[in-house]
């Protein structure tokens, strides 16, 4: 295997993934002045499917932009195998996602640290928050305001984003005018990473800077495995174009691969749960149980119904208003093609014996799946919803020690009783947003469940048919204490057991945030440079007591 560069000429760190963590990741360490060579498997990120934000229902539908990973069937969900997209893509899953910017609930931090994770409380990750974005709404001390990652919010044209937010008001809830800041629980207007009516990416916030500075290689291949010289990593084995080569790392590697790839990866280099490793004949270079193990997700279901007026989405929803709505945004870069069309939103708890918001809403003025396609002929809208904190785990596996065949996904959607319980609380709860007076005007027959659907069994019915994952799957390689038999990396996250490669992305999270993950995903990129660097971490301690006081 040729080495692409000589040993004396290696890249200070070499980075598997170029997505939300890795792209942030060699931002931060070019920036440093390190030299770093990222490998990712996907190609340009450049087309107008990915860069339109009102398009982003084709990309995560396309193979040249989506692993095309789908689950093993899912007993607790009549035996359905889901889809599992991942970003295959400069700027990986945040090139190909739903542009929905939520931190995750400052508890969700302190659970983090208080389970072994320590040095990742709320308080020790909101600086990092901070230096990651340029916030466009307003001025906070919670908020940071000169970052690579523009946030933003829809313009909510469209009386139903409004009508949204009364409606949560009306049913209990309080207006929140930044989940982000300082309270998450209650209504109000959702947040984007879009900037200029474009899809503002890690690509587009980071990679692109990066590579500006000349001390960043992009080599695009299929990862194989990581090398060792003894208990050290010294590089990564790569296929390009059906070439085996080899990437030297100077200093360390670093796998920010996804939280399907990154455990596929180090189980390929030897570490993982020995006994699986075996199975398929790879040599135990680390014996860790926890690699591929505690995967986690949201689950989501989609609560429809008909509009009483012609207000939805529906009238471009066709060739000729799909075209002008392009032919603006390619123009002008402005309308409906430069929003995400998920303005509003909302975060509740499932009942008062829970501490914080449990249950997320993204509402969307029309009556849509993922895949593109209209659920009923006519104007309608509807709530995606669904708890947050599955106590369901599940796992990653090798297929094959071959490196180009797609790993085993196993979640276990729906495993733990308690997810029931869950569930059937979100499709109640949206029942009562959607019958207040808010919505009078605008509400007709739902579409589904249907108004038929009331009791446990039937509404147990509709979430086994039809709950599809929210696309968020982490905690494949939890941060935890070395002396944890099922933590994979440590605080700083290097990986227990061997030396000289680290993992950063959302693998790392020992349970899964209140919200959408690129945010934390991104967060981790950074907070990893830092690690990486040696640098103290970031603090502040007057913005730490402000993160105290938040729900």
């Amino acid at each position: 295997m040729p080495p692409i560069e000589a040993s004396g000429d290696a890249p200070d760190y070499v980075i598997v993934g170029a997505g939300s963590a890795g792209c942030a990741l060699a931002y931060r360490l070019t920036e440093a002045g390190c030299r770093v060579t990222l490998i990712e498997f996907g190609g340009s990120d450049m087309g107008p499917f990915i860069q339109m934000p009102g398009a982003l229902s084709y990309p995560m539908n396309m193979k040249r932009y989506d692993w095309g990973f789908s689950t093993m069937p899912e007993a607790h969900l009549g035996g359905r195998s889901l889809a599992t997209p991942r970003g295959k893509v400069l700027g990986g899953s945040s090139s190909i996602n739903g542009m929905v910017f939520v931190r995750g609930n400052r508890k969700d931090f302190d659970h983090w640290h208080e389970a072994g994770a320590t040095g990742w409380s709320y308080a020790d990750v909101l600086p990092y928050f901070r230096r990651m974005e340029s916030w466009h709404g307003g001025t906070s001390p919670l908020r940071g305001s000169d970052g690579p990652l523009h946030i933003t919010r829809g313009k909510r044209r469209n009386p139903l984003f409004n009508a949204f937010i009364e409606a949560g008001q009306q049913a209990g809830w309080p207006y929140t005018p930044d989940y982000n800041g300082a309270r998450q629980e209650g209504f109000g207007p959702m947040e984007a990473t879009i900037w200029k009516g474009r899809r503002w990416s890690a690509a587009n916030a980071y990679l692109r800077p990066a590579r500006k500075s000349g001390r960043l290689r992009v080599i695009r291949a299929l990862a194989r495995r990581v090398l060792f010289q003894g208990s050290r990593a010294t590089g990564v084995e790569i296929d390009r174009g059906g070439r085996i080569e080899t990437v030297a790392a100077g200093r360390e590697v670093i796998l920010s691969a996804s939280s399907i790839n990154t455990p596929k990866l180090l189980m390929l280099s030897g570490i993982g749960p020995a006994a699986h490793l075996r199975e398929h004949g790879i040599a135990v270079r680390a014996d860790r149980p926890g690699v591929g193990a505690n995967l986690q997700d949201h689950l989501e279901i989609y609560m429809q119904y008909k509009a009483l007026k012609p207000v939805s989405l529906y009238t471009y929803y066709n060739l000729l208003g799909k075209s002008r709505v392009g032919l603006e945004w390619l123009l002008q870069k402005t309308g409906l093609g430069a929003s995400n069309q998920f303005e509003s939103c909302g975060f509740v708890r499932s009942s008062d014996a829970v501490d914080y918001p449990d249950i997320q809403y993204h509402f969307l003025p029309l009556a849509v799946r993922y895949d593109g396609k209209v659920a009923a002929k006519g104007h309608g809208f509807q709530a995606h919803v669904g708890p947050m904190r599955s106590k369901s785990r599940g796992t990653v596996r090798l297929a094959s020690a071959d490196p180009a065949t797609a790993p085993r996904i196993h979640f276990d959607y729906m495993s733990h009783p308690d997810d029931w319980a869950e569930f059937r609380a979100c499709v109640r709860l949206t029942r009562r947003i959607f019958d207040q007076p808010a919505f009078a005007e605008y509400r007709g027959d739902e579409i589904q469940p249907g108004a038929a659907v009331q009791g446990d069994d039937e509404i147990d019915a509709f979430i086994r048919e039809h709950a599809e994952s929210a696309y968020h799957p982490c905690g494949t390689a939890r941060i935890g204490q070395p002396g944890d038999p099922l933590a994979v990396v440590d605080p700083e996250l290097r990986v227990i057991g061997v030396e000289g490669l680290r993992v950063a992305d959302s693998s790392v999270f020992p349970r899964i945030t209140n919200g959408n993950l690129n945010a934390p995903s991104i967060m981790t990129g950074e907070k990893a440079a830092d690690h990486l660097l040696g640098r103290p971490m970031l603090s502040d301690p007057e913005t730490a007591a402000l993160a105290a006081g938040r729900d």
